[in-house]
C-alpha cells in the first residue's frame, strides 16, 4: 500500500541492464546512488548496537538522480556475501545494483540500473493494468513478484535473462484475486530446500480485513492452500522472508495520524507454514520515529561469514517528505 504525501507529513548476482532495455524504453538506464551513512539506529542512543533480537550493523539513506529512482517495495540480495542486490518498485521497474562495504558496514551502492519490467507481450508493466508491483523474491533462478492491486503473482525467468525477461502469470486462488483494493500482495518468498514445503511459493495479503483481523496467505506449488496470518497492534504486512532453517520472517509497518509510522519483525516457525493454519510468533525488533525507520517495505535475508543479516529497505512514495533507508541487521 502506498502512504501518501498528507500521510508521510503527519507521519514523519545482480544483472547490470542490458543495452536493449535502455533502447526499448529510455525511462531506465544507470543511476548514480548518492548514500548518507546511518551510524546509529536509535539517535538519542548512539551507543546502543541491541535491538530485540537484531544487532545493528549499520545503514544508509539513498538518493539517486535519475527520475524513476524510489518506490522501493521489493528487495532481495544474494552473491557472494550478498553483495548483489535485485529490487523492485511499486511504478513497475528492476532496480539493480552492487553493494559496497567497508569493515562490515554499508558504504553505498554501485553499478545501479533502472530497467522496466516487461509483460508477457515485451510492454512494460507500468503502462499496463500489472504496474503496482510490491514484493520480490528470487530462488533458484526465477524471480516471483507480487502484484498488489491486480491480485497477480507473476514469475521471470532471471537466470536466464534477467531484466529483459517477461512476465508470465502463476495462477492463484480466487479468494486471492478477491482481495480488497490496495490491500494486495506485499510480501512474497520461496520455502527453502529442506523443508516439507521446499521450492513453494508464500504470499501474503497486506490486510485482507478490518483491524487487527487475521489476513489471507497463499501455498503456491507443493501442498497448496490458503492460511491466515494473525495480526495485532494495527500492524499491516508488507514483506516475508525465510531464513535458512526455514522459519519465516514477517515485516510489519503501522500507520497513525499524528503518531507516524513504525516497523515490527516477527519470527513464524517453518513446520506451522501449511494450508488452513494461523500463523503467529514473536517479534524480533519493534521501532518506531525514535530509531531510523521510514515506510518500511522490503526484507531481504542473506548468509555472510555465517552470519544471517537482515537488509531492510523503505518505500518512499516518490514524495520529498519521505526517505528511501536501507538497513542492516545481523540475528543474534
Amino acid at each position: 500500500m502506498r502512504l501518501t504525501r498528507r500521510s508521510a507529513l503527519a507521519g514523519l548476482g545482480a544483472l547490470a541492464v542490458a543495452p536493449q532495455a535502455r533502447a526499448q524504453d529510455r525511462e531506465g538506464g544507470p543511476v548514480t546512488v548518492s548514500s548518507r551513512p546511518i551510524r546509529a539506529f536509535e539517535p538519542r542512543n548512539p551507543e546502543k548496537t541491541r535491538f530485540g533480537k537484531l544487532a545493528f550493523r549499520g545503514g544508509l539513506v539513498l538518493s539517486g538522480d535519475h527520475p524513476r529512482f524510489g518506490g522501493v517495495s521489493g528487495l532481495w540480495r544474494g552473491g557472494a556475501d550478498g553483495c548483489d542486490l535485485v529490487a523492485v518498485t511499486d511504478n513497475g521497474f528492476w532496480l539493480t545494483a552492487r553493494v559496497a562495504t567497508r569493515d562490515g558496514r554499508l558504504t553505498g551502492l554501485y553499478r545501479a540500473e533502472l530497467a522496466p519490467i516487461l509483460g508477457a507481450s515485451g510492454k512494460p508493466l507500468h503502462r499496463s493494468r500489472y504496474y503496482d508491483t510490491e514484493s520480490l523474491c528470487i530462488a533458484d533462478g526465477v524471480a516471483y513478484m507480487g502484484v498488489e492491486r491486480t491480485h497477480d503473482v507473476l514469475r521471470f525467468d532471471w537466470a536466464g535473462q534477467g531484466v529483459m525477461a517477461r512476465a508470465r502469470i502463476v495462477p492463484v486462488p480466487r479468494e486471492v484475486k478477491r482481495l480488497p483494493d490496495n490491500r494486495g500482495l506485499e510480501a512474497i518468498g520461496v520455502v527453502p530446500a529442506g523443508q516439507p514445503l521446499a521450492g513453494a511459493v508464500v504470499a501474503i495479503a497486506e490486510r485482507s480485513g478490518a483491524d487487527d483481523e487475521p489476513t489471507l496467505g497463499v501455498i503456491l506449488g507443493r501442498q497448496p492452500g490458503l492460511f491466515q496470518v494473525a495480526r495485532h497492534d494495527g500492524f499491516d504486512i508488507t514483506d516475508l522472508a525465510f531464513l535458512p532453517d526455514g522459519d519465516m520472517l514477517l515485516l510489519e509497518r503501522w500507520y497513525r495520524p499524528l503518531r507516524g509510522v513504525g516497523m515490527r519483525i516477527r519470527r513464524v516457525a517453518g513446520p506451522s507454514l501449511k494450508a488452513g493454519a494461523l500463523l503467529d510468533g514473536p517479534a524480533l525488533i519493534q521501532a518506531d520515529l525514535g530509531q531510523e525507520i521510514d515506510n518500511m517495505e522490503g526484507l531481504a535475508v542473506h548468509l555472510e561469514d555465517g552470519k544471517t543479516i537482515l537488509t531492510l529497505i523503505s518505500d518512499d512514495n516518490f514524495s520529498f517528505l519521505q526517505r528511501t533507508v536501507l538497513l542492516e541487521f545481523e540475528l543474534v
